[in-house]
């Protein structure tokens, strides 16, 4: 190796060095941010889930697994699996909606694709808490649609609040844009000219769906299903506010025990509970996923 090539291998290293260090620099302020505020607060949490209250209302450290044993409650058991079936129901409507909308404006949007995006994303900005109140204003018993219906004579009103099917259409409203943009995303990145050939080997628009359209974007339903899923299942502003005690979910238990019940280590280990529950779930997706990659 000449002298010039030993220098040119010499600098190659000091700059990859350099690119190593730098990357280190920088991802260090994130993952101390991460250990302080995320890993700690969870280590917390795990550590609270064995402790117990004291006589006067605080928690307290301890290695106890009474909380544990106190979750499988029949009662709270029945608020997993309803909390459970709202977030299945709410990532079922919310594909049904968010399909054609993603549809439509991808493939038919043309150069006003990115308004049309905007103007979906833009009112999520919005809080969360103050979405759902406009929802609760608009359905109530004395709400703009009730008073519309009776105005009109088509009905003497509807209840719409205290119902699942309240709970549900907030959770839809407030985590359908989760589906909407990866569902998007990919048919965003989708070869036209398959739809063409589809159309050509199926003969219908239906069958072409079903058979090109719907397996190309399969990778961008399922991310939304669990971008959608993941927050529905621990919500529970929409069971609060557009809910009542018959609809109440997980969320609304673990909210009580940390507030009005003053029992931190059951909320504690409740939490617990719930994300082994969904660590469980996470993975049997991970796996099913992948299986279904790997047949591709």
């Amino acid at each position: 190796m000449t002298t010039v090539e030993q220098g040119d291998v010499h600098t190659g290293t000091r700059r990859s060095a350099q690119r190593t260090s730098l990357w280190g620099w920088l991802l260090a302020l994130p993952t101390a941010w991460m250990v302080t505020f995320f890993v700690s607060s969870m280590a917390l949490i795990v550590m609270l889930s064995f402790g117990r209250t004291t006589n006067d209302g605080y928690p307290a450290f301890a290695a106890s697994t009474a909380n544990y044993r106190a979750i499988w409650n029949e009662v709270y058991l029945e608020l997993f699996l309803r909390s459970l079936l709202y977030a299945l129901a709410t990532v079922v409507i919310s594909a049904l909606i968010a399909y054609p909308v993603a549809y439509a404006i991808a493939l038919h949007g043309g150069r006003y694709k990115n308004a049309l995006i905007a103007a979906i994303v833009v009112p999520f900005f919005a809080s969360y808490l103050v979405r759902m109140y406009a929802w609760k204003a608009l359905l109530s018993d004395d709400g703009l649609v009730n008073s519309g219906l009776r105005a009109s004579g088509i009905s003497d009103g509807v209840t719409f609040l205290n119902t699942p099917w309240a709970v549900v259409g907030g959770l839809v409203y407030g985590f359908v844009v989760f589906m909407i943009l990866p569902v998007y995303a990919s048919l965003e990145r989708l070869d036209t000219s398959l739809i063409e050939a589809g159309k050509d080997l199926y003969h219908g628009p239906v069958r072409t769906f079903v058979g090109v359209t719907l397996p190309a974007t399969r990778a961008g339903l399922y991310g939304g299903a669990l971008l959608v899923f993941l927050p529905a299942l621990g919500d529970f502003v929409s069971a609060q506010l557009l809910g009542g005690a018959s609809t109440y979910m997980m969320g609304n238990l673990v909210q009580q025990q940390f507030a009005e019940g003053q029992n931190w280590p059951l909320g504690s280990a409740l939490t617990v509970g719930m994300m082994a529950a969904l660590t469980v779930l996470m993975v049997a997706y991970l796996r099913a996923t992948a299986t279904r990659g790997g047949e591709r």
